[in-house]
This record gives structure tokens, C-alpha cells and sequence, in this order.
């Protein structure tokens, strides 16, 4: 018989392995003895100073130490910097996915494209429901956001209550289901929260974000002051209750819908078919069909609301789409909000679009509204809970030091409240909450195929040719004869322009030739030395000439 674990001391361990102190790659841990559980699993988005990089992943380091720990994956929504990364760590541990049913509908186009769909667990659930996982009980509560069958998740564990947000927002008149269950998390908060971890992506935003149906008035009044014009609206692919919203509307003043996009097909796709969506009969047209319709009759539903190269508005603002030709007569409708970080990709496509003479509506006609909660929201999220401690996720810096200022002002205790950065344990008890030594965490890079064999080292590499360009030495030696055969020759990429800088390459050359021909000479046969000696040179001339440092790449062969 197994040794019954000893309670009386173990420690309730939470830490975050991403979305603190960033936007995006959210992943909650918790662990308790035995039992370790994962909450949300998504990427972010790479910075401009990682050229190259596709994807932003969580470092698995911590998960993967202790996998035989791990008991499943709890998922609060679809979106991407909430599950984005799942199939990089499906790869690696196979434990079961619970999510609610859009959740794992996204999901499963996700690892049917990593050839990981029907090798892995994914347990369907829905508000209400009760996974037990080791030690723990998850619950899942209805909460309203800006995709469907969002849920907060109630977490009981043997020393008390870990409340996890997800995201989420108040929403008291929604598009589609229900309004966020405020009852049942008012009877977790009665019974007792021993540790709230909450968003705070809106938190510097006073007052209470607005419903989603704002977003549909707006729509009526941009179709009925343009019934001239071809519409194309660009969204996010998630935002289903959006994509209804333009589909109801579209219907209304008699257009046919188009879809363009690879990630908008798949998600409408998964909620029309699981019933999210309600689309009539004759409405949804193919987007090769476009010429058989009247442009005035017609609304495309596109992806690329945040200017991203490639995405669907970006070919076509730039011409490189193979059925949408934008023209004045187009009106370009960017229902978002442009993601921190991503405003000069969105002003590229605003600027383009002005170029070739579209109207473009964006964040002055009122259509979006966040999926987050602003400060009174949050508020009420605190005056439900009334937990014993706080640690404010998802957002950066800024963004939990604020929240750690809210909660002061709702009346907690400065000192419950723990601000942490990611890998940072908390260890807690019924009475007592402490940092404990961090954990290995941090960033893995997604460039192709390749997952975490881009590092910083890499990185420098890159921004290094990107921003004073190669210059590559090849000649030929004979080591026994300690003498130069051929060369050097000089090719320069990304540097200057060889044809016009003849005397500067010449003079590279020159050098490149007297500095191996002096270590041959004086004995000096070891490869690294005499690469290192000839970049050493090369750096300190071309320095002095130009005041640029390029990478220089010594290629010398033996004969």
C-alpha cells in the first residue's frame, strides 16, 4: 500500500510561466504534493528585435522536470495567448485538455495541423462543470469575453481556493449565451478564495467596458450610410459573436458574406458547426464567387486587423490577393483595436489602403469594444471574491503594479498582494502566503519548424547582419608550407555596395592578405587564431573608415 502523503506540511505552489510582465503566453501553474495542474497554454507574438521568429512560446523546462506530477490542462478560452501553444506542449507530455466546446473546436484544428489530433485526451465541458484532477476540483464559471464559452475556473485544493479569472468582462446584454455568472462566484467568495489570480489587461481604463452589442448599432449605420459600396470588415477570427453581428447585419441589408483568411474559415467553420453561429441558408458565398454578385451587394469577412504580413487585408492592401482587388469603391471597416506593439503594422495598412483611395473606418467609428474588463469590472471581480491574497496576471508591468493599486483601494492588505515576475513561486498554506525560489522559465522561440533552436545567441546574429550587414574573407593556405595559396577574396552583403566602394574593398583585401601572410610566417597554423587575428583586423579598419562594426566571416581552407 502506498505511503499515505503527509499534508500537515506540504505547500500550495502557483506561478505563472508566462503572461506577467508581457502580453500573451499565458500559463498558470499549480501544484500541490503530487498533483500539478496546468491553467492556459498560449504564445505571444515576437517583438521587432527578433527577426525571423514566427511564434513566442512559455520555456516547458519546470513542466517537463515533472511530468509524472501532471495531472491535465485546464483551458478558460480559445483565444491564442491562451492555447496557441498547447500542441508544442502536447508533444512533449500527454496528459488530457478540458475545455468547453468552441475551446476545443479551435483546439483540434490546432493539432490536426501538428498531426497530434486523436493521440491526445480532449474532455469536453461547460459552465458548471467538475473535473477532478489529484487533489483538486476545478469548477468552470460562465464568464462573458470577446469569444464564446469563456470561463473563470475554481480551483479547490487541499489548503483552500484558487480563483483564475481567465480572461473576461461584465456584460449584462451579450450577443450570444448567457450573462457572466456573478451568483456562483459570490458563493465561492462567502465560502472563502484563498488566492485570487486575476487579469489586468484593462485595468488603466476607468469605468466598465461596453457591450457587444454597441458593436452592431455601429454596423447598421456604416451599411446604411453606405449602400454603395462594397464592405470589407477585418476582425479578429476568435470574435464569433462579431462575425454573427456582421453576418446579422449583412442579412439585413440584403448582402451575400465572404470569408477570406485561413484562421477566420477554420473558426467559423468549428462554431457554425458546433452551433455557435447562426448563419441563413444562401448567405455565406464562396470568396472565388465575388464577380457573380454586384460589389454593393456584397460584405468580405477578412483576418489582418492587426496589420499582419501575409494575413488577408495586407495582400489585399498590397495587391497580392488572388480574388480581392480593393478599389475607391471599397469601404474597409478595422473592427479591433490595435494590440500593443503592433500599431506601425496597422498604420502601414491604413496608410496603403488611403494610398489606392479606400475609406477606411477604424478606431474613430465605433466598432469594437474590448473583451476585458475595465477598472469597475475588475472591482466587482474583487468585492465577489474577497480573497485572503492577490496576485494581479496577464499584462505588463504597468498593468499589475495598477491592479496591486486597485485592490489596495477595494481594502486589501498591501502585503497579501504579490506581484511577481514569471517562474516566481508563491508557496502557500491555509494561513500564510510566501515567495519561494523561482523556477526555469522564459521564452521559446518558434522560427519554422524549429522550436527553441533559435536563442539569444542566434537572435544577436540576426539583428547584427541586419544592422551593419557580412562581410566574408575566403582564401586558401598551406599549412606544412606555411605560406598563402589563393585570396583572399571579399564578399560583402548587406555592408556597401562593392562597385562603388572598390577602394575600401581593395583595402580589405590588402589587409586580410598581410595579416595571414604575417601569422603563417611567424608559425601560427591554428585556425582559430588566425581567423580570430584576421577579424580582429578587419574590424578595427572598416570601424575607423565607416563607424560600422559588420559581421565578419573568415573562411580560410587548407590545401
Amino acid at each position: 500500500m502506498a505511503k499515505k502523503q503527509n499534508n500537515n506540511n506540504t505547500k500550495l505552489r502557483v506561478m505563472m510561466l508566462g503572461g506577467l510582465n508581457e502580453i500573451g503566453k499565458n500559463l498558470a501553474v499549480i501544484e500541490y504534493g503530487d498533483s500539478m495542474i496546468i491553467v492556459d497554454c498560449g504564445i505571444a507574438f515576437p517583438d521587432e528585435d527578433m527577426p525571423g521568429i514566427d511564434l513566442v512560446i512559455p520555456d516547458f523546462t519546470y513542466i517537463e522536470k515533472n511530468v509524472d506530477k501532471l495531472k491535465g490542462i485546464l483551458i478558460t478560452h480559445g483565444h491564442e495567448d491562451h492555447i496557441g501553444a498547447i500542441p508544442y506542449l502536447l508533444r512533449q507530455v500527454n496528459v488530457p485538455v478540458y475545455g468547453t466546446r468552441l475551446t476545443l473546436g479551435i483546439l483540434e484544428n490546432k493539432l490536426a495541423e501538428h498531426k497530434l489530433l486523436g493521440s491526445r485526451t480532449l474532455v469536453t465541458v461547460e459552465a458548471g462543470s467538475v473535473v477532478s484532477l489529484g487533489v483538486f476540483k476545478a469548477e468552470f464559471i460562465r464568464v462573458n469575453h470577446s469569444i464564446a464559452d469563456a470561463c473563470c475556473i475554481a480551483i479547490t485544493t487541499p489548503v483552500g481556493v484558487v480563483m483564475h479569472s481567465g480572461d473576461f468582462k461584465l456584460d449584462v446584454s451579450p450577443v450570444g449565451g448567457e450573462m457572466m455568472d456573478l451568483t456562483r462566484i459570490g458563493e465561492y467568495g462567502r465560502e472563502g478564495i484563498l488566492l485570487l489570480m486575476c487579469e489586468s489587461t484593462n485595468v488603466d481604463r476607468q469605468g466598465f467596458t461596453p457591450s457587444e452589442r454597441h458593436v452592431g448599432s455601429s454596423l447598421d449605420s456604416i451599411f446604411m450610410q453606405n449602400p454603395h459600396k462594397r464592405i470589407v470588415i477585418a476582425t479578429f477570427s476568435s470574435n464569433v459573436h462579431r462575425v454573427q453581428q456582421i453576418i446579422n447585419t449583412s442579412v439585413k441589408f440584403g448582402r451575400k458574406v465572404a470569408i477570406t483568411g485561413r484562421s477566420m474559415i477554420n473558426v467559423i467553420g468549428a462554431a457554425t458547426r458546433l452551433g455557435y453561429m447562426e448563419v441563413p441558408d444562401g448567405v455565406i458565398i464562396d470568396i472565388a464567387d465575388l464577380g457573380r454578385y454586384p460589389s454593393e451587394m456584397v460584405t468580405i469577412v477578412t483576418t489582418g486587423s492587426q496589420g499582419e504580413p501575409m494575413s488577408a487585408l495586407y495582400r489585399m492592401a498590397f495587391s497580392d490577393h488572388n480574388q480581392v482587388s480593393l478599389t475607391p469603391d471599397d469601404l474597409v471597416v478595422l473592427s479591433s483595436h490595435a494590440i500593443p506593439g503592433n500599431e506601425k503594422l496597422v498604420g502601414r495598412i491604413i496608410n496603403e489602403l488611403y494610398r489606392r483611395g479606400v475609406n477606411v473606418y477604424h478606431d474613430d467609428a465605433e466598432v469594437h469594444v474590448s473583451g476585458h474588463a475595465c477598472q469597475e469590472e475588475l472591482k466587482l471581480m474583487h468585492a465577489l471574491t474577497k480573497p485572503k491574497y492577490f496576485m494581479p496576471i496577464h499584462g505588463e508591468y504597468r498593468h499589475l503594479i495598477q491592479h496591486k493599486e486597485l485592490a489596495e483601494f477595494m481594502g486589501m492588505d498591501a502585503q497579501n498582494i504579490f506581484v511577481c515576475d514569471i517562474g516566481q513561486v508563491l508557496e502557500l498554506d491555509r494561513n500564510s502566503c510566501k515567495r519561494a525560489a523561482p523556477v526555469p522559465s522564459g521564452r521559446t522561440l518558434v522560427d519554422g519548424y524549429g522550436v527553441g533552436d533559435v536563442g539569444n545567441i542566434v537572435l544577436r546574429d540576426r539583428r547584427h547582419l541586419a544592422q551593419d550587414g557580412l562581410i566574408v574573407v575566403v582564401a586558401t593556405v598551406d599549412i606544412d608550407q606555411n605560406t598563402l595559396i589563393s585570396g583572399p577574396d571579399i564578399i560583402s552583403r548587406g555592408f556597401v555596395y562593392v562597385r562603388e566602394s572598390e577602394e575600401l574593398m581593395d583595402n580589405v583585401r590588402d589587409i586580410a592578405k598581410n595579416m595571414l601572410t604575417e601569422m603563417l610566417e611567424s608559425g601560427v597554423t591554428e585556425w582559430t587564431q588566425l581567423k580570430q587575428q584576421v577579424k580582429d583586423a578587419l574590424s578595427k579598419y572598416l570601424y575607423s573608415k565607416t563607424k560600422r562594426r559588420p559581421m565578419i566571416l573568415p573562411v580560410i581552407m587548407n590545401i
